[in-house]
Parts: structure tokens; C-alpha cells; sequence
């Protein structure tokens, strides 16, 4: 994979004159269109061996085009925050939006190499590694994405002549380090695990182009020429929806499904219910304080049908908690910045710190509810995010985050009997939108959504609880005893 990256690349002085500036020039043009439309994010990806020029290039670009445009995150060492979360919570956040080009100088691909390396995880762990980042990629291009990944190589021969070679120059002395020269000792290790990984990795989606990095002025024009062929026949190209590979839903043919078997007619006295209120909730707070909720975060999250009391159970688990541990999410259309990103971005800068709980008031299941029914995005979006969603909460419980997860149901006489009393109820008015109503008349198709979510994203680690909501007393109980049961189950 390396071979051609070892022939000794070099461009002279005025060759790269003559060209440098009208890459330049391009690269701008296609910077500004980019800007203008708003089409796509451009994800670049800097890797390689140390002393390849990785750095150099990233500043090269930056001064070739207009920085303001560009993210430039240099990926280190997780910070005490960053570790509290999921490993892939802190490259989310950098992600760039659309019209704007983000570079990664160090990436995901940064710790399961150095970490195999290392000794500290076996293959299977690399391999488990390699699969999350091919979904994860995959994802991202379904997006829309242009995702390009430059690995800059150099040979063992030319590391060793280039680190030296930094070491003695008074300038440069600060890039090469003490970290640099225990990796020069691991240096066929590495190549290896960086081979395997790339070999692996390299997909029409998100593709390695592995570049020679002795010489700068070799490594500039490739990388500069590459990254404006990729923006020009992407700006050039009308997007393509990606083909539907998952299979659709099971047709109806019985009738008989998750929610008409629901016993909607089960209540709790109010007399046992403020028992049972004061019960649970004093059960939840004293298993929030626990020590051991301290290595531990707790996301929950309300679906179900308008009108079916999430606020309502949302306040008295809320009443529970200390103020200072607890975030509620309110989720509703995204917002212009939440558009120009992945669907599932807004939801990861919301997941809490070891510690502490955040509640979702709706949450990233409406691309497989309400986008769906709505045909707010095609089927192959709502389908294919089936698997992202279940990648994305693997992510979470692997990370100590306990998710529990409820559909509060109602039948459809009850949701109209709560829409008339908001309609007459002053304070209870503003909860009643056209939305609602527009909602109510795609109950069935509501109703199939739920049950095809429930059955594809229903699984051991997190498990879908459906809550009888027709009567609040019965479903504020339930909620809280679940939780309470979840936490418990989980020290």
C-alpha cells in the first residue's frame, strides 16, 4: 500500500511557482461556491507518520484558502470533559457544517492504531474499531458528506533522516519530541496496524490517498490538485440518493400489532398513586446520589402520541433530581445550524457528563416517526437510520450512560377528549398546535412507525418501555418505577 509512497517524490522550485498559485486561485473559487451553496461539509482527514508533513500541510491549506471557512482541529490527548463522554462525542462536536471544510490533524483513526500498537487491545479490538469507523463514515457520506482522508508517508530510512534532520534546525527543533522517537523504535509495528487499518477503511465513500511526505512542495501540489478535483466534481454533480439497502417494513397483513394489544384501560387510585409517587420518587433521588451514579450518567427519553402526558412524567422525575445533575432536552424542528449538520449531531453535544442526567422531550427517534410520516425525508434516510440509531445508542451504554427509553400510548378517544379540555383550558392552551391536528390524521400511519421502531430498535441494551397512558396516575408510576429498576439492575 505504501510502495509508490517510497519512490522519492520531489516537484522543483519553479514548477511548483507556476502552479502553486493557480491551485490557490481554484481552490478559492470552489471554497466560495461551497460557501455560497451550502451543498455538502468537506471532512479532511490528516494522518500519518510522524515527521510527514502533516502539520505543515494543514497550515498550507489554511493559507490557501480563506480560514474562515475552515475548522482546523488538532485532535490530542482527551480532555478530563471529553473522557466523561463516548470517544466519538468530542469529534461530533468539531464536525464542520455544510459549506464549510473541516480539517482533522490527528481523528478517530488516531487511538485504535496507536492503542494496537501499543499492546493495549488485541486485533478483534482494532477489527471492532475498524467496523464502527466504516459505519460511522458511511453515515456521514449518506449525509452528503465529502469525506477525504491524506495518510502522509515516509519511509523508515526518510523518517529517521527527517526527525533528525527537524532536531538540528534551531526553528524546528520544538516538532520533534520525545513521543516522536519512542514511535521511530515501533516504526514496522506501526506500518502494519496502519496498513491493516487503511487497507480495511479505504471505501468510494471515504477514500485514503496516500501521499509521500519527504518533500513539502510535492506534498502541497498533490494534496491541493486532490482536494480540488474532489470539490469541483461534487459542486458539479446533482446529489444521488443512496440505494436502499435495508428491507422495508413487514407488510400488515393481520392487523395485529405492539400497540392494540396494550390493556389502555388500567388505572392507579389517587390515593395509591400519591403513595406510590412519594415511594419512587424518594427511591430515585437516593439511587441519583449514590456513589456509584458517580462513574454513571443516565439519559432518558419521552416519545408517544400528542396529548399522551410526557411533560407531565417528565416533571415528576424531574422532582426527584438535584437541579444541578439534570439537563431536559426539548426537542422540535431543527434549527438552520442543527440542518447543516448530521441528523444525529444535535443529540450528541447533548449527551451528559459522569454524574449527571439528560431527559429528551422527543429525541432522535423522530426521523423514523415524524420525518417518515411526514415524508420529510425519503425512505432510504428513515430506513437506513435504523442501524445508526442503534450504533449510536451502542456508543452510549458502552460509554456507562444508562438509556432508558418509554412510548407513552394513548387511544385516539382519549387524545381527543385532552385536545378539547387544552382547547378550553387557558394556561393549557398554547400545547395545542395545527401540528397535532395534522398529526391525529395519520394515526395508522403513526401506529405502523411505532411498531417498525419498537421491533428494530428494541434490543437488550436498550430496551423500549411502553407505557398505558390513558390514565397519567398509572403512566407517571410506571415511568418511575422503570427507571428506578433500570438503575438499580445497572449497579
Amino acid at each position: 500500500m505504501f510502495e509508490s509512497a517510497e519512490l522519492g517524490h520531489k516537484i522543483g522550485k519553479r514548477r511548483y511557482d507556476e502552479e502553486a498559485p493557480q491551485i490557490r486561485e481554484a481552490l478559492l473559487d470552489a471554497q466560495f461556491e461551497l460557501a455560497q451553496s451550502k451543498a455538502f461539509p468537506v471532512i479532511l482527514l490528516i494522518g500519518g507518520v510522524d515527521g510527514a508533513g502533516k502539520g505543515e500541510t494543514a497550515n498550507t491549506l489554511n493559507a490557501w484558502m480563506d480560514p474562515r471557512h475552515i475548522r482546523t482541529n488538532a485532535m490530542g490527548e482527551a480532555t478530563d470533559e471529553e473522557r466523561e463522554r463516548p470517544p466519538m462525542w468530542r469529534f461530533w462536536r468539531a464536525l464542520p457544517p455544510k459549506g464549510t471544510i473541516g480539517i482533522f490533524f490527528g481523528s478517530w483513526y488516531t487511538a485504535p492504531i496507536i492503542d494496537r500498537v501499543a499492546g493495549r487491545t488485541k486485533n478483534a479490538e482494532l477489527e471492532k474499531s475498524v467496523q464502527e469507523i466504516q459505519r460511522f463514515e458511511k453515515m456521514l457520506a449518506d449525509e452528503g458528506a465529502l469525506i477525504l482522508k491524506f495518510w502522509f508517508h515516509l519511509s523508515k530510512k526518510d523518517q529517521k533522516i527527517r526527525l533528525k534532520s527537524l532536531e538540528k534546525d534551531p526553528e524546528q527543533r520544538w516538532r520533534v519530541t520525545h513521543t516522536d522517537w519512542e514511535r521511530f523504535k515501533l516504526y514496522d509495528k506501526f506500518r502494519r496496524v496502519s496498513e491493516q487499518t487503511l487497507r480495511q477503511t479505504g471505501t468510494a465513500y471515504a477514500p485514503w490517498l496516500v501521499v509521500e511526505g519527504g518533500d513539502a512542495r510535492y506534498r502541497n501540489i498533490t494534496v491541493g490538485k486532490a482536494i480540488l478535483d474532489a470539490l469541483r466534481k461534487r459542486l458539479r454533480a446533482h446529489r444521488k440518493r443512496p440505494e436502499v439497502i435495508q428491507p422495508a417494513p413487514l407488510p400488515v397483513v393481520d392487523n395485529l400489532h405492539l400497540l392494540n394489544t396494550l390493556d389502555l384501560g388500567v388505572k392507579r387510585a389517587r390515593k395509591k398513586y400519591k403513595e406510590d409517587l412519594k415511594k419512587y420518587e424518594g427511591q430515585l433521588n437516593l439511587l441519583t446520589r449514590d456513589p456509584r451514579f458517580r462513574n454513571k450518567s443516565l439519559v432518558v427519553l419521552f416519545e408517544g402520541n400528542d396529548a399522551a402526558g410526557k411533560g407531565g412524567a417528565i416533571r415528576r422525575v424531574t422532582a426527584a433530581l438535584d437541579a444541578r445533575f439534570y439537563h431536559i432536552i426539548p426537542v422540535a424542528a431543527p434549527t438552520d445550524e442543527e440542518r447543516a449538520q448530521p441528523y444525529l449531531w444535535r443529540f450528541w453535544r447533548h449527551l451528559p457528563r459522569l454524574g449527571h442526567v439528560a431527559i429528551f422531550d422527543r429525541s432522535w427517534y423522530g426521523r423514523v416517526l415524524v420525518e417518515r410520516v411526514q415524508e420529510l425525508c425519503p425512505p432510504s434516510d428513515w430506513l437506513r437510520a435504523y442501524s445508526e440509531i442503534n450504533d449510536f445508542e451502542d456508543e452510549m451504554t458502552r460509554h456507562n450512560i444508562l438509556l432508558v427509553k418509554f412510548w407513552l400510548a394513548i387511544s385516539p378517544e382519549v387524545q381527543m377528549k385532552r385536545f378539547k379540555e387544552r382547547e378550553a383550558t387557558g394556561f393549557k392552551r398554547f400545547k395545542l398546535t395545527p401540528e397535532d391536528w395534522r398529526n391525529r390524521k395519520r394515526w395508522d400511519d403513526y401506529v405502523r412507525a411505532v411498531c417498525d421502531m419498537v421491533d428494530r430498535t428494541s434490543n437488550e441494551i436498550a430496551p423500549w418501555t411502553i407505557v398505558e397512558a390513558n390514565d397519567k396516575y398509572y403512566a407517571r408510576i410506571k415511568v418511575l418505577k422503570t427507571i428506578c429498576d433500570r438503575l438499580e439492575r445497572a449497579f
